[in-house]
């Protein structure tokens, strides 16, 4: 199970210079990328966006990538003199408008995009290297969601213990609670002077406890609390089908609360409510 948060850095010394891949997301209903490159490796955003669309399902994901050239690819750089004469003019007019914030630095000024062109014979090999640094950063970023995502599967299965928990209670209640609604059935007939009859008495009880029959109710919530086990064993993205189980909870509980006839059982199901409402907003940040 993978959470839809996480972070992940990874950076790779070659003879090109530096090269940083930085890869962050968050929860999205759907996956959504965003590909930050520097404007030499545009060509490669198909691939990227392909790589992150095959490893992943859902989520928000910012994907950075940045290149620190070294002296050596340096001197196989060709400088576009318009590029940089207009860069540098623009420089100038920044300094003398705001009483000249400092020198230009050089290698920043090489990193500003068209400023420099590299042999296209040696972008192949370099934008292999990207592409490879790629995969050591999503490897890395996908083990950062598969930790935070067992973090919140334990939260989950604590949740659901104490869900599960309140259920017993409830349903070890429930005799006692029959035998209350019978007990106030009885002293309304006596307020009344009335003299119960046996056979219709006994039809009253029974349809007094079909109504406030709770059994099925119970036993669903049972169900699902198997149900979360099981989605959180799998290894494939459960995020929808948790959030759909979400729901079924709820559903539950609010069906036992409308049904209680005594104050325990209320408490019971607001507390049950409660307890899924923690659970739907983890569930949210699940891929």
């Amino acid at each position: 199970m993978r959470s839809m948060t996480a972070y992940g850095r990874h950076t790779h010394d070659s003879e090109y210079g530096e090269l940083t891949w930085e890869l962050r997301s968050v929860n999205h209903r759907y996956l959504e990328v965003m590909v930050r490159m520097p404007e030499e490796l545009r060509v490669l955003e198909p691939q990227v966006r392909a790589v992150l669309a095959k490893r992943l399902s859902r989520g928000k994901v910012e994907a950075n990538f940045r290149l620190r050239a070294s002296a050596e690819s340096q001197a196989t750089m060709m400088i576009n003199s318009d590029t940089l004469s207009a860069l540098s003019a623009a420089i100038d007019q920044v300094n003398a408008t705001l009483s000249r914030v400092g020198e230009a630095d050089p290698i920043r000024v090489l990193q500003w995009p068209g400023v420099v062109a590299t042999d296209a014979d040696d972008q192949v090999p370099l934008q292999a290297l990207v592409m490879r640094a790629l995969d050591t950063a999503l490897d890395d970023f996908l083990a950062a969601r598969e930790r935070e995502g067992e973090k919140t599967a334990e939260l989950l299965r604590s949740r659901g213990a104490d869900i599960g928990k309140l259920v017993d209670t409830v349903r070890k209640a429930r005799p006692a609670v029959v035998a209350r609604q019978k007990d106030k059935l009885m002293n309304k007939l006596a307020e009344l002077n009335l003299e119960p009859d046996s056979q219709r008495l006994e039809q009253e009880i029974v349809f007094a406890a079909q109504r406030l029959d709770i059994d099925e109710e119970l036993d669903r919530l049972d169900a699902h609390i198997g149900e979360l086990e099981k989605a959180l064993t799998r290894k494939d993205a459960i995020g929808r089908r948790l959030d759909f189980l979400m729901q079924e909870f709820n559903r539950e509980a609010n069906t036992l609360g409308a049904k209680a006839a005594d104050a325990d059982t209320t408490g019971a199901s607001v507390d049950i409510k409660v307890l899924i409402e923690q659970m739907r907003e983890q569930v949210q940040n699940i891929e």
